[in-house]
């Protein structure tokens, strides 16, 4: 088939969830890195791609989307339907609708907003982001007690969608060290086959 193409900048976790989930479902694809800093995202081309002018956005043939988790669902949906990545029953779909509102919600203004500060000096209140990444850590680590995954008995994109911003939350200056699930789970999604990690960054003082 022909590769997949992800509009992307490599250090956005929002980005980083849709290539996993393109190397996790074994799916050709390329990469385009925008260079935002000069506007790129804002380019007509691009607008036609991504309206809001957001990345991710993907090129699956002539159909294109924009939004990590919408893109999540899709490539699920067209190109593994009827896997446990995106279970069908009700309650566990409704479980997995959760976490990707949780990725949209509590970790966006938690560990997103707190790596958003250290790495590109985005104008956010940074201790308020830290705090908001804790109280969230509280939960999932409470949440991952006698569990695998966060959604289902399997991995789902649910787990994907968490994955990019927590296990990175370091660089944000969130200190991972007292949750040790979390930590654990942080583990079992990268010993998934065809995993792909997003590059590091310098990790500061943490708190």
């Amino acid at each position: 088939m022909t590769p997949i193409k992800l509009y992307r900048t490599p250090k956005s976790g929002h980005c980083h969830r849709v290539e996993l989930m393109l190397a996790l479902l074994g799916l050709p694809y390329e990469t385009i890195d925008l260079d935002m800093m000069n506007g790129a995202h804002k380019a007509p081309e691009f607008l036609a791609i991504s309206p809001f002018g957001l990345v991710p956005a993907i090129d699956d043939g002539g159909y294109t989307l924009a939004d990590s988790n919408a893109i999540l669902v899709y490539l699920v949906q067209t190109y593994a339907a009827g896997s446990d990545w995106l279970p069908q029953d009700a309650k566990t779909a409704a479980e997995v609708q959760r976490w990707l509102t949780v990725a949209a919600d509590n970790i966006y203004s938690g560990p997103c907003a707190a790596r958003l500060v250290t790495l590109f000096g985005a104008p956010l209140d940074h201790q308020a982001a830290i705090a908001k990444a804790h109280a969230l850590f509280q939960l999932v680590e409470a949440h991952l007690e006698g569990r695998t995954w966060l959604a289902a008995d399997t991995i789902t994109v649910a787990d994907v969608a968490g994955y990019s911003y927590i296990a990175h939350a370091p660089e944000g200056g969130v200190d991972l060290s007292a949750y040790p699930n979390i930590r654990a789970w942080i583990a079992r999604v990268e010993a998934q086959p065809g995993f792909v990690g997003m590059a590091p960054s310098p990790i500061p003082e943490l708190a």
